[in-house]
């Protein structure tokens, strides 16, 4: 008897065309059916914005014409992505989503902000194992063949061990070749935060804009942590939740005087 291929979402935030994309859809071809809803443009930043106040388009599109994926250009968010695809657009409920693979970091407090990260928590809240991958280079000509082994690897353990409920992992892979990647670390989300700055200017018209910068502070020494790894030449993989409760906070905050 074959066995059945399992059923992989495919979404991410850089956008349907974006090479990185393209990258995850060619592995995930090799181990399973799949289904391509992404967004039509880029969406970096949007963290787990969903559109609320204007319609959603969702068309199919081919771009490879000879691959055997579906795919569905979305006018929507990463998260909107998701909804769409597990709500309108896919046969079943699939057995995983990926998303990415990101150009750039997705390590540290990013993941607060990553519209890749953002995608994979949906799926979370629907109930489908998710991991996002991120590549640490923004450029559009970045090298994504030396991810294909580890995005496969850890898309196989999740297939076969599957993942907590309410838990997603965020996947980083250092800008390296193949042959000096070090192998994979787990690892805790780095204490680390943006120094944001402003570059205030002004229009021809008169009218002051801002363009965002701002420097990524590391504070945290440990070396357990993902920016240690990705230094390190490691990949780092992160078991990310997406309950935001500060548990340990719960007990002394019942001391305080807030109750009639």
């Amino acid at each position: 008897m074959t066995q059945k291929k399992p059923l992989i979402l495919v979404t991410n935030d850089d956008g349907i065309t974006a090479p990185g994309i393209r990258a995850l859809i060619s592995v995930m071809n090799e181990i399973g059916d799949v289904f391509v809803v992404a967004p039509d443009s880029p969406q970096s930043g949007m963290g787990h914005a969903i559109t609320v106040n204007s319609t959603i388009y969702c068309d199919p599109i081919v771009i490879d014409k000879n691959a055997s994926q579906k795919e569905f250009s979305c006018s929507g968010t990463p998260a909107d992505c998701v909804k769409m695809a597990a709500r309108e657009i896919m046969p079943r409920k699939p057995d995983l989503c990926v998303s990415g693979i990101n150009h750039g970091s997705n390590s540290a407090i990013n993941v607060i902000y990553s519209g890749t990260m953002s995608a994979a928590v949906e799926a979370g809240i629907e109930g489908i194992p998710a991991i996002g991958f991120s590549l640490l280079d923004y450029s559009m000509n970045a090298n994504f063949e030396p991810s294909k082994k580890y995005v496969r690897s850890i898309v196989e353990n999740v297939l076969e061990n599957g993942l907590p409920k309410g838990v997603v992992l965020n996947v980083n892979i250092p800008r390296l070749p193949e042959e000096e990647i070090k192998g994979v670390k787990i690892c805790r989300q780095a204490n680390a935060h943006w120094v944001e700055e402003f570059d205030k200017r002004t229009n021809p018209m008169g009218r002051q804009y801002y363009w965002l910068s701002g420097k990524f502070i590391n504070e945290d020494k440990g070396e357990d942590t993902d920016e240690w790894a990705l230094r390190q030449g490691y990949v780092s993989v992160v078991p990310t939740q997406f309950d935001l409760t500060a548990h340990h906070f719960i007990q002394e905050l019942n001391n305080w005087s807030l109750h009639d």
